[in-house]
Formats: structure tokens, C-alpha cells, sequence
């Protein structure tokens, strides 16, 4: 079976650098070859069209060295959009940017109201919105996303900083299946995902350490980091192809290829 073709929204690194440190990923005292950021991003980038993928880009600014992690730019469903409020402010120069590329590409918007860090912490699941929690999002931005989009919102909570958002601990393979790391998550979060995914795979710590579970799937291929060897057979077991990119220097700042990649759901049919 073919994958689902998909509309992403990128935004390259050219001003990718790691000055500060808003996660445990982060050492401003470690070189950053920026020039090698910009050729693993475009491989990631090259990837997605060889897959059939439609791939939008937003100009990068100067002064917002992470504004190349696109997941964190917004929520995007049925061809609404809910804008972001970061939590830090390093990046909050990056919630305008992404609304008015949102506006201008025809995309309602709504206003987040609380912090909310968009798809880094906000996953759906067949009709099911999975939201992050405990780091960066507010749990009060729960109950938000559930007006504006109109589907149920399952909060979880992750425990783990290396694992700040969702996305960083768990993957939607298809519309019935993810892919997690049980550690990430509170016991109470942990019973719900088994309770809902009952045949989910579960990650490896080392895996989920190189950020294996920040990937990105069609339902049928799933672009993850080439270093998370055991999840990439685990899903091969599964049936799903699995294509390995190198990320590693995005990874310095806390980034895979999810990271990278705002999906861009113009409507049901599209998901």
C-alpha cells in the first residue's frame, strides 16, 4: 500500500546556530557546522519530494536560530490552523512568522490563548488529538484545541526533560498505531496510551536518545533518524519501509526530522 501524500511546511536552517540552551539537548559551548545542518535538512527535504510529499517553505529570519523546527510553528487540521505561544522567550519572534505565513497561505487561524507549542506537542490519531504536556505546552491549552478543532484531546504527561515534547517521545505511525517510549510518560499517562494502543511499539531508551521517535510517517514510510537502528527493525517487523536520514547536527539544538516538518492538513480527507 502507498503512503498518504502529504503537504509539509519547512523552513531551512541558514541561521541555525545553538546559542542558548532551552532544553538539556542544548550546550552553547559545543561547535555547530551550520553549513552541515543546511545539507542534512535538505537531504531530509529531498526525501520528502522523492516520496511524493508536497513541501511548502517559510522564509527563515535572521536572530531566531530555531525557527527551522517548523512542528513548533503551529497545529494545522481540516485547513484550520491554531497559531503558538512559546514558551521561552528566544523564541517568541517565531509565532508571528509562522501565523502570517499560515494567513497568506489561506489557512483560519486561531489564537492559542495560552502557551502552546504546536505540533511538538500536539499529535492526532485518527479522530483522536494526543497533547503533551509537563514542559512546554500548558495543560490548559488542552481544552483549546479541543474547541477549535472540534475532536477529543488526550492529555499526556511527560516526565523525562530530554523528552520536552511529544513529539520527541512518541510517533504516529498510521491512524490506529504509534510508536513510544513508556519512560517518557507519568504512570497515569502510560496506562492510557496502553489502554488506547494496545499494539504499540515500544521504543528503546537508546533509541528515543537519538531522537529515533521524532519521525515522520506517510502510513506506509517512516523518515526517522539513521541512528535509531532497533526502532527502524522494529518497524520494518511491522511491515512499514523505513528510510534513515542524518540529523545529527539539528540534533544539538534537540531537533529530528519531526521537528523539522509541520504537516498541513487541508481537510479529513487529507489525513
Amino acid at each position: 500500500m502507498d503512503g498518504l501524500r502529504q503537504r509539509f511546511l519547512m523552513c531551512r536552517p541558514t541561521y541555525f546556530a545553538v546559542d542558548y540552551a532551552i532544553n538539556p539537548w542544548m550546550d552553547p559551548t559545543a561547535p555547530v557546522d551550520t553549513a552541515l545542518a543546511v545539507r542534512q535538512w535538505e537531504l531530509l527535504r529531498r526525501t520528502y519530494l522523492d516520496l511524493g510529499h508536497q513541501v511548502e517553505l517559510i522564509e527563515p529570519l535572521p536572530g531566531l536560530p530555531d525557527m527551522v523546527f517548523a512542528a513548533n510553528g503551529a497545529t494545522v487540521i481540516d485547513g484550520h490552523a491554531m497559531a503558538v505561544q512559546f514558551r521561552d522567550p528566544q523564541r517568541a519572534d517565531e509565532a508571528p512568522a509562522y501565523r502570517s505565513w499560515l494567513e497568506r497561505a489561506g489557512f483560519e487561524v486561531s489564537d492559542p490563548k495560552h502557551v502552546n507549542e504546536g505540533e511538538g506537542d500536539v499529535l492526532l490519531v485518527g479522530d483522536h488529538l494526543l497533547a503533551g504536556t509537563g514542559f512546554r505546552t500548558a495543560h490548559a491549552a488542552h481544552a483549546r484545541l479541543q474547541e477549535t478543532f472540534g475532536y477529543p484531546v488526550v492529555t499526556l504527561h511527560l516526565v523525562d526533560p530530554r523528552f520536552y515534547h511529544l513529539d520527541t517521545a512518541l510517533t504516529v505511525l498510521d491512524e490506529q498505531t504509534v510508536a513510544y517510549l513508556p519512560e517518557a510518560f507519568s504512570p497515569g499517562s502510560r496506562a492510557v496510551l496502553r489502554r488506547l494502543f494496545p499494539d504499540a511499539v515500544h521504543a528503546t531508551t537508546a533509541d528515543a536518545e537519538v531522537l529515533g521517535l521524532n519521525a515522520v510517517s506517510d502510513g506506509r514510510h517512516v523518515v526517522l533518524p539513521e541512528q535509531a537502528t532497533g526502532l527502524a527493525g522494529q518497524l520494518r517487523d511491522r511491515g512499514y519501509l523505513t528510510i534513515g536520514v542524518d540529523l545529527s547536527e539539528l540534533r544539538k539544538a534537540g531537533g529530528g526530522p519531526k521537528c523539522c516538518t509541520l504537516r498541513l492538513r487541508q481537510g479529513r480527507a487529507d489525513r
